[in-house]
């Protein structure tokens, strides 16, 4: 094994000097920004999208599970940061020294390749969701409203069972109890009246579902248009974009929206109607289980979500690339063993525990506001945000505090987070990407020039690449589910990742605390619990479906 001063050193170099870290507030706060971007990629797919549809599906009881999410992976992102930092390595290099190889790559190395491509899908998904939410503000031909006006075979099959068992079987209904019943009430109410706006497209609908013939989701193009026009946009701020760029669009986005949807959250709680009781929250953090429900796994859901909400498999790969390229790792220096070094590395690892614990603050909230604006709204209405209706879905969520304007306030921030999250993705991978063509001897190490051409080129590849994939007619809630049951697999990997790194290459003398220790065992604890029982969920059926 090298010791840390024989490591390759780092080949991403923003052109500041060695130097050591601010203690000061204000000049502390100004070397932060990694995690912003890392939010920044969070808020759009994890929280909009995922933990919405987790409360839509699964109501209060799995609130305990969002909040975990959160700040478990924390100490697995700051043990990534802190390799990055004193050895100067990217998070590939790094995984690629983790004991077991295949043709010449680690083994987590090429399951993450794997997840990479579901997240390409993901993105096709989230490129697509900026699309609905455009198209729906802005359209050019209608037919994307005039198509979502009509229900999903999904919730005119939810009604006609509901409307068949309340007359034929109605002790079942009343075997609900009063909370699902009334869920079950409203959620006709609210289906009947959109029925009644569209006449006779809507009782159309309505008897082929009842005669059991398909309702397929028609192909539109105004999505498509939008989707177009927010892949150009992404090409162009890529192909030249450096870091700076990247972070403040993101922070701007993600404030945005985050403070609008935690305004509509206590908004609700303090409305007679809407608001949750305290027994509820309780009920929420109890480590309950919600039951699976006709048409819906929200278990399943729930463990996609936990793999994207906070900081994502793919986030935490893609974390030291962001502190490589703030300057972290190069401000603190060449390791030469002197006092000089080990203060600056202390100081520059003081400021990325900052930078998490900020960032962690801020996704936490922005998650749980998300959630419960899920659980408050859509769940009791019995609506679940999906295919080509999940934008318009997700905006029912913010009617009843906003009213009239709710349409605009959504679809506005939907395209800002959105549209935040398929840039800072995209970004991402453009650099994660190149890093793999180094690994596999296609770019020299220590070539700046080819460094920055390839990920231009990729800056322009990877959002065609993720707007074709939404044109073939990917539901992008699927997507984004698809892509967080990868994530999920990947966790247990990172974290024996991370003990690897703790254990086996942290210098003596910048250890973390017993404290820290601890946390970062139970994390992988909860990473080998989330992945198995991951698999228990969504890989094991496949294979018994098949055989």
């Amino acid at each position: 094994m090298k010791s840390a001063a024989e490591l390759p050193p780092v080949d991403i170099r923003p052109e500041q000097e060695v130097r050591d870290a601010p203690t000061a507030v204000w000049p502390t706060l100004k070397q932060l920004g990694p995690g912003l971007i890392i939010a920044g990629s969070i808020v759009g797919s994890g929280e909009l999208i995922a933990t919405t549809k987790t409360g839509a599906q699964a109501g209060i009881s799995l609130l305990w599970l969002i909040l975990l999410g959160c700040v478990i992976k924390v100490f697995v992102q700051i043990e990534l940061g802190r390799h990055t930092i004193i050895h100067g390595q990217t998070a590939l290099q790094a995984l690629n020294q983790v004991p077991g190889r295949f043709l010449s790559l680690n083994w987590i190395v090429w399951f993450w390749l794997a997840m990479m491509v579901s997240g390409i899908v993901q993105l096709g998904g989230i490129v697509g969701g900026v699309g609905q939410a455009a198209a729906i503000a802005m359209p050019i031909t209608g037919d994307y409203r005039d198509a979502i006006a009509v229900p999903s075979s999904k919730e005119l099959k939810w009604l006609l069972t509901w409307e068949e068992r309340r007359q034929n079987e109605p002790e079942r209904f009343e075997a609900l109890g009063p909370a699902q019943q009334q869920r079950v009430i409203e959620g006709r109410k609210r289906l009947r009246q959109k029925l009644d706006a569209i006449g006779d497209r809507g009782t159309t609908a309505v008897q082929a579902v009842r005669d059991g013939k398909p309702l397929p989701d028609p192909y539109t193009w105004d999505d498509k248009y939008w989707a177009l026009a927010a892949t150009l946009i992404t090409v162009a701020l890529l192909y030249r974009g450096r870091y700076g760029l990247i972070q403040n669009i993101t922070t701007v986005l993600v404030v945005m929206f985050t403070f609008v949807t935690i305004g509509n959250c206590l908004a609700l709680q303090s409305t007679a109607e809407w608001s949750l009781s305290w027994s509820e929250i309780s009920q929420g953090l109890s480590f309950g289980l919600p039951p699976t429900t006709e048409g819906m796994r929200p278990l399943a859901t729930a463990l996609a979500t936990f793999g994207i909400i906070g900081v994502g498999a793919a986030e935490l790969v893609s974390y030291p690339y962001w502190c490589l390229e703030k300057g972290y790792a190069l401000r603190t220096g060449p390791h030469d063993g002197s006092e000089a070094w080990y203060r600056r590395a202390k100081g520059w690892l003081r400021v990325m525990h900052i930078d998490v614990f900020l960032s962690m603050i801020v996704y936490t909230l922005a998650t749980v506001a998300f959630y419960m604006v899920g659980v408050t709204v859509l769940y009791r209405y019995g609506l679940d945000p999906e295919g080509m209706r999940m934008t318009s879905t997700l905006a029912e969520a913010y009617v009843p505090i906003f009213g009239d304007y709710a349409r605009w306030l959504f679809l506005i921030g939907a395209i800002a987070v959105l549209y935040s999250t398929f840039l800072v993705a995209n970004a991402s991978h453009t650099r994660t990407y190149t890093d793999l063509f180094k690994l596999v001897g296609w770019i020299p190490r220590g070539d700046r020039e080819k460094h920055w051409r390839s990920i231009s080129t990729l800056g322009c590849i990877l959002p065609v690449l993720c707007l074709t994939i939404f044109c073939m007619n990917v539901k992008p809630d699927l997507a984004v589910l698809a892509a967080g049951i990868m994530q999920a697999l990947l966790l247990p990997m990172l974290g024996i990742g991370a003990l690897f790194f703790r254990y086996w290459q942290t210098e003596e003398r910048l250890k973390p605390s017993l404290l820290f220790d601890i946390c970062l065992l139970a994390s992988c604890i909860g990473f080998l619990i989330t992945g198995g029982w991951g698999v228990y969920e969504n890989v094991l059926p496949l294979f018994s479906n098949a055989f």
